[in-house]
């Protein structure tokens, strides 16, 4: 059975996906991994890119011989994804993403770019800067800054065109919170509308974080989607 890898998203690691992992009762192989730089990964001496993201998958899926696998990525980790689809098809089958911003342009990255400022994160959730610190003892503050200067840039240069969607081949399912603020559920539904096999599905009562997200029905949705329970 092809396997299933999970990516996280910006300043996350594998971990995002603990509990999400509770709910989804299956005998597939289920691989999470952690990007470069993040949760104590090796930082490479590089900037973070959606292209480097894309080689971490690869490069593990070579070294874990998966010739091919379906990809659920969350946030970040779901444009890593698709953008994968883009270059190696041949080594993914289905997709899914939740919370994913699907177009990008300097507008919407300066907006994400503005909070990843760690001062800023110290001053105003304490809380927050706590977390990020345990969850990446290379130094919490250089994931924030390689993050910002990642969004900046994907802004300037996105990996993915507009008019590329309608190129797309894999069966993808979108997942949007109906209350998410940074994956606007409208620009989700404008570019499921674009791919030739998109689906979405509008999680209720769902904010953009993956804790704030109803985990009990984004796992239901993935076990029919990816059909867990065969």
């Amino acid at each position: 059975m092809t396997p299933i890898i999970l990516m996280h998203g910006a300043l996350g690691t594998k971990h995002q996906f603990d509990q999400l992992l509770k709910e989804v009762k299956t005998k597939r192989e289920i691989h999470a991994i952690t990007f470069e730089g993040h949760g104590g990964a090796d930082l490479k001496g590089r900037p973070f890119r959606i292209e480097h993201f894309v080689e971490n998958v690869l490069d593990y899926m070579d070294k874990e011989g998966i010739e091919k696998a379906d990809l659920f990525g969350y946030s970040m980790g779901g444009y890593v994804a698709l953008y994968l689809s883009k270059i190696k098809p041949e080594r993914i089958g289905k997709i899914s993403t939740l919370g994913t911003i699907l177009e990008w342009n300097e507008e919407i990255a300066e907006k994400e770019a503005a909070f990843l400022i760690p001062d800023k994160i110290k001053e105003k959730v304490p809380k927050f800067a706590k977390i990020l610190s345990e969850q990446h003892p290379n130094g919490w503050e250089t994931v924030v800054n390689k993050s910002r200067e990642a969004l900046l840039n994907l802004g300037e240069n996105p990996v993915i065109a507009a008019d590329e969607w309608k190129e797309v081949e894999h069966p993808v399912r979108i997942h949007v919170g109906d209350r998410d603020q940074t994956a606007d559920p409208i620009k989700s539904i404008q570019v499921c509308s674009k791919l030739k096999r998109g689906e979405l599905v509008v999680l209720p009562n769902s904010y953009h974080p993956v804790e704030k997200t109803d985990l009990h029905l984004l796992a239901h949705s993935l076990i029919d989607y990816f059909k867990l329970n065969r």
